[in-house]
């Protein structure tokens, strides 16, 4: 059974069957002074002592009525109808909470008709929600029990006493329960009803002057009676529950409804807080009274309820782009111009001393939670870059582009953006996510950049591609645009990637050389074979083939450039030279003139096309010069100036290259053994030349005595 049927049904027994008309008269007559619009003093002690004097006057009224009999019952009938059921509830509240002036005349003056009213009829009036009326009612009825127990009136029926007191307390309950849906329903309507508050701000202060705060509270089993019944604090806790109802009551949808069901929900959240901020700071605030600080009240409440919301959300499992979502809104919206600080909510909703929207820990959980899930998002986006490069260019076989002179590949590009914008993202939040996803990224990276590696070596050995060398090119400026970028527009230190990067490149290289090798040493081979000697239709072919790799060079960003074309250079040269001096037949004068004829021919081609693609290898250009010159001399006294000019100008050449040059021209052992003492003193300094090498790292022939 609720309080209200209780009330009902205690009224219906606390009256008196054999009421008369006469009695009814009293009650009507005493509702009437009770419900006056001048019934509003906030002097609680002249309000007490006008319930007393109704009592004074009863037993004298009641005869009164008894010799007037009942030729007015019906005037007093109206009177008390238009009291209880006024034509316009409003305006009836508003002469009310208006009227505070000639309480005590008007008790003073008037002969009181009736008795006060029942039980029952004081819930209807809480009911009607004419609590102000239903109050001075029950503080009648609390009043005359407190006297009758004071007078030992119940000594000998305690029920009756029980009985009257939980009436009291009901009835207080009733009003308290009204109090509470008032304020809890005053943000649910479009509208506000002022007079409903002002006269709720009445109430609440009559109730705390009828019952003052002695810091007496009765103790378990004991009657309420004249104990404070704090309905200031139920107001407050009202405040909190309408707060809360408005939070929960924002539209959610679920993951499974709507992808973005947070983003909207938040949006809806923040739409609605903003609007009931303003209609409190516009509507609400006025009604009450600046002791109440309702502003700060229902920011505080609201401020509660979302925190709570918030932190029930945050349990749930969340995907990166929800963390980022709720992160976001905590840490910007919810104190941003959008919302707590939009412009209009000035200078009423203050925020300064509000707590922290989630506490420490819930915000760290939050935060480690979307580091945890980026990590696979981020994962997945070098996977993309990586899967684009596949499927998109080298299978194919789009060449890339040239930009300023220089093989270009987004790779680099890709991969700052990537790390930009998710640490520009993370940054909005604080500067703590932006460096833990900085360091998420590099570390990302760190494994990405092998597993690339791993694809561009895999697919260039299974297959001969054209674009190899170009994409070889590509990605070794991406790899120093890269460097560059993260030093200079992340501050990052390096080290670690240029150690994986050194790594890679070093493995890249080497596939280019082995392709450049494979590509080229059948025509080395060739070199001083009989075909060889006397071909004249393709005197280029071998420049032809080494240009093919060599030419992408140009396109690569320096130093890297350089120092590969000086290698391919180096090794054509190398090459050259060891092909040359392996042991062979002997040649006859005309075919020593011949082969040392195509060899300048060849060398000069050679040189001259690395060279125009910018190698600056210049000291390479004369050691097949002076090889071909020892070859095709005819007078022998001039072949050991030849050999000293290339004993001079490489001088980590040893005896065994020397011989085997002399063994080329067709000199007797004795001969060869006399110019190179002759010729080779500079051998004894092996160390010179500036620290080149070029015969030191060719082989030289086991046997060079088979002439």
């Amino acid at each position: 059974m609720n309080r209200d049927t209780e009330l009902d049904s205690r009224s219906m027994t606390s009256e008196p069957a054999s009421l008369t008309n006469s009695a009814e008269e009293e009650k009507i007559e005493v509702a009437s002074e009770l419900s006056s619009p001048t019934f509003h003093s906030s002097d609680s002690g002249f309000l007490e002592r006008g319930i007393k004097k109704v009592l004074s006057i009863r037993k004298s009224t009641r005869s009164l009525n008894k010799e007037k009999g009942t030729t007015d019952t019906g005037a007093w009938k109206r009177k008390r109808l238009s009291l209880l059921f006024p034509k316009n509830y409003e305006e009836s509240t508003a002469a009310i909470c208006n009227g505070m002036e000639g309480i005590g005349e008007k008790v003073e003056a008037e002969t009181i008709q009736g008795k006060p009213l029942s039980v029952m009829e004081i819930n209807e009036l809480i009911q009607k929600r004419q609590l102000l009326e239903a109050f001075a009612s029950i503080k009648y009825l609390e009043d005359e029990t407190i006297t009758e127990r004071d007078a030992e009136r119940y000594k000998d029926n305690p029920q009756e006493f029980v009985r009257k007191s939980k009436d009291v307390d009901l009835l207080y309950n009733s009003i308290m329960n009204t109090i509470q849906s008032i304020v809890v329903g005053t943000l649910e309507h479009p509208t506000v009803e002022d007079t409903m508050l002002t006269c709720l701000v009445t109430l609440i202060a009559r109730e705390e002057a009828a019952h003052p705060n002695t810091g007496h509270t009765a103790g378990p089993g004991s009657d309420l009676l004249g104990t404070p019944r704090k309905w200031r604090e139920e107001w407050r806790e009202a405040v909190k529950e309408s707060a809360r109802k408005r939070v929960l009551g924002v539209p959610l949808a679920s993951k499974e409804e709507e992808s973005s069901w947070l983003d909207h929900h938040l949006s809806f959240l923040q739409k609605r807080l903003s609007e009931d901020l303003l209609k409190i700071k516009i509507s609400v605030k006025k009604c009450y009274p600046e002791e109440y600080q309702v502003c700060d009240m229902y920011v505080e409440a609201f401020h509660e309820a979302i925190a709570s919301h918030l932190q029930h959300l945050s349990r749930r499992p969340l995907e990166f782009n929800e963390l980022y979502t709720l992160l976001n809104w905590v840490a910007n919206t919810y104190h941003g111009e959008l919302l707590l600080g939009h412009p209009d909510l000035k200078p009423e909703v203050k925020t300064e001393n509000l707590s922290l929207l989630l506490t420490p820990g819930d915000w760290d959980k939050l935060k480690n939670d979307y580091i945890t899930t980026a990590k696979e998002k981020i994962k997945s986006y070098f996977g993309n870059i990586l899967r684009l490069e596949v499927t998109e260019k080298w299978e194919k076989e789009v060449h890339p582009e040239v930009k300023e002179n220089l093989y270009h590949s987004s790779l680099s590009f890709d991969i700052q953006t990537i790390i930009g914008e998710h640490m520009k993202i993370s940054g909005v939040i604080s500067r703590s996510l932006e460096m833990k996803m900085l360091e998420l990224c590099l570390a990302e990276l760190h494994e990405f950049i092998p597993r690339f590696g791993e694809e561009f070596i895999a697919w260039s050995t299974a297959q001969d591609s054209p674009i190899f060398v170009p994409y070889f090119v590509a990605y070794i400026n991406s790899f120093c645009d890269l460097t560059s970028g993260l030093e200079t527009v992340f501050k990052v230190n390096t080290e670690e990637l240029q150690k994986i990067l050194a790594a890679l490149t070093r493995n890249f290289t080497n596939i280019y050389l082995n392709k450049l090798r494979t590509k080229t040493q059948p025509l080395f081979k060739k070199i001083l074979t009989k075909d060889w000697i006397f071909e004249t239709e393709r005197p280029d072919s071998l420049a032809s083939a080494v240009s093919q790799f060599s030419e992408h060079l140009q396109h690569m960003r320096d130093p890297m450039g350089q120092e590969l074309l000086r290698d391919v250079h180096k090794y054509v040269v190398r090459e050259y030279i060891t092909q040359v001096i392996r042991p062979r037949r002997k040649l006859n004068r005309e075919t020593r003139e011949q082969v040392s004829e195509k060899m300048k021919q060849e060398a000069k081609i050679l040189n001259n096309r690395l060279i125009d693609q910018g190698s600056d290898s210049y000291w390479l250009l004369p050691a097949i010069q002076h090889i071909t010159s020892i070859i095709g001399e005819t007078k022998k006294d001039k072949i050991k100036d030849y050999v000293t000019d290339l004993c001079q100008d490489y001088p980590d050449i040893r005896k065994e290259h020397v011989l085997a040059v002399l063994a080329l021209r067709g000199l007797r052992r004795s001969r060869r053994a006399a110019i190179f003492r002759q010729a080779c003193l500079v051998l004894e300094s092996p160390d010179g030349g500036e620290g080149r090498t070029l015969f030191a790292e060719i082989d030289a022939p086991m046997i060079i005595s088979c002439f």
